[in-house]
């Protein structure tokens, strides 16, 4: 920390988000934003170059996910400590966060007061996990792993576009489809990503055949 401040690092890769975040913190004095990042190679780099206390990470980010560069920092800069920020309430991603090193998960839908919170309680040295977090953990332990991600976990919309990515429609081919703006589909896509805890096409074309949601005759056609 510098002068009882803490070192923030921002990592996310959208804009209006990273602002977002930035003035919600900004009222905090004693959290200092040192840097941002949007993509996972530009968060290694920058964490390296300005060495901060808390690494505040979205999951879902180009070239390299949120985990693994947990899992590299956790490697490299072992004093530089977690945070995940996800707008995904999955509790499939805990083992896998708590193996990459990350100390706490927030949702982005967490107000600045939590926020801060968490950021506070993990520079610490504790752990923090946003309540729906924690809550959805003792779900899945109570009941069991059960069978896995389903369709009815999505809203029609997001079964809709499901469909026709596995079906191999590009973002702009769907929305041409839907109707729909190309940030649209992105948005789409992104949370049926989250929701399925899939994190390529590939990924959601073998969940999609598995479902019934389209045949092997669709996909032989692409």
């Amino acid at each position: 920390m510098t002068n009882g401040r803490i070192r923030v690092l921002l990592v996310d890769d959208h804009p209006v988000v990273r602002k977002g975040i930035s003035s919600c913190l900004a009222r905090h004095e004693h959290l200092l934003i040192v840097g941002e990042a949007a993509d996972g190679h530009e968060a290694v780099a920058k964490a390296k170059e300005l060495q901060p206390n808390i690494v505040l990470l979205d999951i879902d980010l180009p070239q390299m996910s949120g985990l693994v560069v947990a899992e590299v920092l956790r490697k490299e800069l072992p004093n530089v400590r977690v945070l995940i920020l996800s707008g995904c309430e999955r509790a499939e991603y805990l083992p896998r966060m708590l193996q990459s090193g990350a100390r706490g998960y927030v949702l982005k839908g967490a107000s600045p007061e939590e926020l801060a919170k968490a950021i506070e309680t993990i520079a610490g040295g504790g752990c923090y996990f946003s309540p729906e977090i924690a809550r959805l953990a003792i779900n899945r332990v109570v009941q069991g792993n059960g069978e896995g991600p389903d369709p009815e976990d999505l809203t029609d919309r997001e079964r809709e576009v499901l469909v026709l990515v596995a079906s191999g429609l590009s973002n702009k081919e769907v929305s041409t489809r839907l109707d729909v703006g190309v940030r649209t589909v992105e948005t789409h896509r992104e949370r049926i990503m989250c929701k399925l805890g899939i994190h390529s096409v590939a990924g959601l074309t073998r969940f999609a055949l598995a479902k019934g949601l389209i045949t092997l005759r669709d996909e032989l056609r692409r």
